[in-house]
């Protein structure tokens, strides 16, 4: 299984500016999810920056760096760019690893990888887990996710997807979780195959990308298919606030 991780690495946070260098432990943020990905079986790990203070802490540390434009309006967009760069042929795989996940399992990152290559008719493969809080169901920062029995995703959405009619149809009544139907949460690490890429960016937000503000829906619109496995192992959570940066230098300095 051949693979490349990116790591694309954004100066300009709008909650938490210059999150990737942020110190953890006596390292960056950033050199954290580095040498996570590198415990993964990829064969390159490269990491995705337009910002000059990035590039040269991650060089610093021995990092591969890829300078990319600062106009992209997606992630997916900058991650194009650096399979050009890289010069990758339409038919490899990369795993992109979001720059604020320290803790990520390199199981994880396998596990997209092997699940892209063992599934030829899609073009992503991604994760997720159960839900057990019933709280994170109705929370639109929490991404839920439907798929079929061979694991292709059917929608991805900020609602609670699916609705328990019987269960949840008494506005007024507590809700808790359903008995009979598992609920997931979409877990934010992407592998794609190179050449449908190189289709993505060619192609205008769609309208449910829009009303959602989640990209992976253009895909779905343009009838892509997305393999999506349940984690082998649970994610820790990522670094989006001050107060995540704070408990995660607790925990990684314990």
């Amino acid at each position: 299984m051949s693979f490349t991780v990116v790591i694309p690495a954004r100066y300009a946070s709008t909650r938490l500016p210059g999150k990737p260098l942020a110190d953890i432990a006596g390292k960056p943020m950033i050199q954290h999810v580095f040498d996570r990905a590198t415990e993964s079986e990829a064969t390159r790990v490269v990491i995705a920056t337009d910002d000059d203070r990035i590039r040269e802490a991650c060089q610093a540390f021995g990092a591969e760096v890829v300078m990319t434009a600062a106009s992209h309006d997606s992630g997916t967009d900058r991650l194009e760019e650096v399979t050009r760069h890289l010069s990758l042929a339409t038919d490899a795989r990369v795993v992109n690893v979001q720059g604020d996940e320290p803790l990520i399992p390199p199981a994880l990152i396998n596990q997209v990888a092997a699940n892209l290559e063992s599934a030829p008719d899609a073009a992503i493969a991604t994760l997720c887990e159960p839900i057990a809080d019933a709280s994170a169901i109705f929370n639109p920062n929490v991404v839920k996710v439907v798929f079929d029995y061979q694991g292709l995703a059917h929608y991805f959405s900020r609602a609670p997807i699916p609705w328990a009619r019987d269960q949840w149809s008494d506005s007024g009544a507590e809700r808790s979780l359903p008995e009979n139907v598992t609920h997931y949460r979409h877990i934010g690490i992407y592998g794609y195959r190179v050449g449908f890429l190189r289709r993505f960016v060619t192609w205008s937000p769609a309208p449910l990308e829009r009303a959602e503000s989640l990209e992976q829906l253009r895909a779905l619109h343009h009838g892509v298919r997305i393999h999506v496995g349940i984690a082998c192992e649970p994610p820790q959570a990522g670094v989006d606030t001050e107060e995540d940066l704070v408990r995660l230098r607790r925990l990684m300095e314990a």
